[in-house]
């Protein structure tokens, strides 16, 4: 990754993050999670807890192009460790906007080394891009609040030991609140669900779970700004894993292209596998330099406020459209560079295309992301026309 790492986005410190837990990576046996998602996910959280480069994920300050940098190395390597930096970081990213001293302190710690698993619970069957309806209720009677309902699609079930859960406190559209929740607290089950990628997914169903008022994240009410703060940060860094990925499939599909013979030539020396492998090149370029603009923009000072941005609708939400998609078709051609081998459960291209199909879903789907985009152009050329 050297090729872009080098231009002036980043820190030196930065930088040398990136080349030893790249170093690291490499030298690691990640576990497969083919065998036990969860034991993986347990593994990968503790390897990546004992290095201490869980600081970034979980710690103030908070920095977009370390976590970008982080995701990216992750996931070109494993998918697994990239999962369980994401969820470690979707779990504590609410705590630091908004936790309490106490919730930090009781979670962070063990968070950053890798010893607590977090998660992330707001998806519902009926609400997924659209917050507004979600529908879990937390209904207060004195000082607590009890829950009944369930969600779903949730990582990290059966595996996490904490997580952000989003319920209703009110009617209002955005009378949704966070809380931290426990999970060992009575009436609270779990229900696997199988992903397309091996990874611990399912429902969380609750049954009249009571949770103390000090499980409250912020205020009642400040729910949908805290979900919307923690996906405002982490979009840009699904945008960053998907590079991973798409860089290990043209890394995978060069390699095998140069000693792949076939009609008394390599595969590379083929026209229109060269012609492949080049938009394969540029279309991985252009997406990392997109996710390295938006955060670089994140985490830079805005214009005359002295402070860095708190949302970048427009840039994070190119660089994630941009970079899943572009990362689907570079691995959707690897596979095809593969043959038939390629093709086989187990194999790295067959993995990897797994791997890639949800991001263009999760933390927003591609179609979400063009109106996000739209919106913000309009916005922007009204201000220009008053």
């Amino acid at each position: 990754m050297e090729d872009l790492l080098n231009l002036p986005f980043f820190t030196d410190d930065q930088r040398s993050f990136a080349r030893e837990l790249d170093v690291n990576a490499r030298q690691h046996k990640w576990p497969d999670p083919e065998q036990d998602d969860a034991a993986a996910l347990k593994s990968a959280l503790r390897t990546l807890g004992k290095s201490g480069a869980l600081r970034h994920a979980v710690t103030e300050p908070w920095s977009m192009r370390a976590n970008v940098l982080a995701r990216e190395v992750l996931a070109y390597h494993s998918g697994i460790a990239d999962l369980a930096w994401a969820m470690q970081a979707l779990g504590g990213v609410p705590l630091l906007i908004a936790g309490s001293e106490a919730q930090k302190q009781h979670v962070l710690a063990k968070a950053l080394a890798g010893e607590y698993c977090l998660g992330f619970a707001i998806t519902e069957p009926d609400a997924g891009s659209d917050l507004s309806r979600l529908a879990l209720r937390a209904r207060k009677a004195g000082g607590e609040y009890f829950i009944t309902g369930e969600k779903h699609l949730v990582s990290n079930v059966g595996v996490a030991d904490y997580f952000v859960l989003f319920a209703r406190t009110s009617d209002d559209r955005r009378g949704v609140s966070a809380f931290l929740l426990s999970t060992d607290l009575p009436g609270l089950s779990f229900e696997l669900q199988r992903p397309l990628s091996p990874h611990p997914l399912g429902r969380i169903i609750f049954d009249k779970v009571k949770l103390p008022a000090e499980a409250l994240i912020g205020k009642e009410g400040d729910g949908m700004g805290i979900a919307l703060g923690t996906l405002g940060r982490m979009r840009t860094t699904v945008a960053a894993a998907a590079n991973g990925f798409a860089r290990r499939a043209l890394d995978e599909a060069l390699r095998h292209a140069m000693g792949r013979e076939m009609f008394g030539k390599t595969l590379a020396e083929q026209p229109i596998a060269q012609g492949i492998l080049a938009e394969m090149q540029a279309r991985l370029d252009a997406s990392r330099l997109l996710t390295y603009r938006a955060a670089y923009e994140f985490d830079s000072p805005s214009t005359g406020s002295g402070q860095a941005a708190t949302r970048i609708p427009m840039q994070a939400g190119i660089a994630k459209w941009q970079s899943t998609e572009n990362a689907q078709w570079i691995i959707d051609k690897a596979l095809q560079l593969g043959g038939g081998l390629a093709s086989l459960h187990g194999s790295i291209f067959e993995r990897l295309y797994r791997e890639i199909r949800p991001l263009r879903i999760y933390e927003g789907a591609s179609e979400v992301q063009q109106l996000v985009i739209s919106a913000e152009m309009l916005k922007k050329a009204g201000k220009s026309n008053d």
